[in-house]
């Protein structure tokens, strides 16, 4: 069973649309915050769009964390158990 070898990460990237969405839209942000770096002199509109940005970013990521967690629950696999 190759897939279970698997991270979810990656099969979500090959199955899952929206997971695609999201990971599209984070390299899109990232490319954003590049070219904004890029310039020398940053301005108060662009400090806040870096803001902005960087927050959008993160937030995608943590939804493409959130589907890896819940992927072997969507898959019918247990879930491992979490200790404190």
């Amino acid at each position: 069973m190759a897939t279970a070898q698997r991270a979810p990460r990656d099969i979500l990237f090959e199955t899952d649309a929206e997971y695609q969405r999201l990971a599209q839209q984070h390299q899109q942000y990232e490319a954003e915050l590049q070219q904004i770096s890029k310039s020398p002199y940053l301005n108060s509109e662009d400090l806040l769009e870096e803001i902005k940005l960087k927050k959008m970013k993160l937030h995608c990521k943590d939804e493409m964390e959130a589907d890896c967690r819940a992927y072997p629950t969507r898959a019918g696999q247990p879930q491992p158990i979490a200790t404190v």
